[in-house]
């Protein structure tokens, strides 16, 4: 189980990154009002809860999302059969310490806004081509870094690493622990970064995976 008061803050933090509503508890975990076209809500849970398999004999609308801190296998031993499990991600932590100073290869630049709390980093090409983003929120004792994406073709050129450090020079409590969720490939840069897995991050839903 995943401490439940750093997975509220951290879903706290993402919802305010996102402009969404606050997390709320429910069924033993928590519940955000996503209100996407493809994704209406999502319950978060910090282990297997017995609210899991509640939740999963109820839920009919695809776009409700069932997540859990844990193994994929461990979270479908709790849905019905009728759910399928989707590529799974990390919840990775860091924690607090100096920040590395931004660093970029030649024939890119780097913009920083802040609109508090969340602070927006991206890079661009020399013809101002965006290839590069993140977001960041200090909230509830930790730091959350969010939506971190690099443009396929301009990846391994170390633009993840100077947004990582671009979005971390916005850190007021160097108390705040740093938390982010990565996919498999993400998983290898930030452990380059001094990240490592707190626990694996599964999810399930009631349409199939795309290939």
């Amino acid at each position: 189980m995943v401490d439940m008061e750093l997975l509220n803050s951290w879903l706290g933090a993402r919802s305010i990154a996102r402009g969404l509503p606050a997390p709320l508890p429910d069924r033993g975990g928590l519940r955000v009002e996503t209100g996407l076209p493809d994704e209406l809500r999502r319950f978060v849970f910090a282990g297997p809860a017995e609210g899991i398999s509640e939740l999963a004999r109820e839920i009919r609308d695809p776009r409700v999302l069932i997540k859990m801190c844990g193994p994929r296998e461990q979270l479908l031993s709790r849905v019905t059969p009728r759910w399928h499990v989707q590529p799974g991600a990390y919840l990775m932590t860091k924690a607090p310490g100096i920040n590395p100073v931004p660093s970029l290869p030649p024939g890119y630049w780097l913009r920083v806004t802040t609109n508090a709390p969340v602070t927006n980093a991206r890079i661009f090409t020399e013809d101002d081509t965006l290839v590069a983003s993140g977001y960041a929120v200090e909230h509830a004792g930790v730091f959350v870094f969010d939506r971190i994406s690099v443009d396929v073709m301009h990846r391994h050129q170390g633009l993840g690493a100077a947004l990582m450090a671009a979005l971390g020079t916005a850190q007021q409590s160097q108390a705040a622990q740093r938390v982010l969720v990565a996919t498999e490939m993400g998983r290898a840069l930030y452990a380059t970064l001094g990240w490592r897995v707190l626990s694996p991050y599964s999810t399930v839903s009631l349409t199939p995976p795309k290939e």
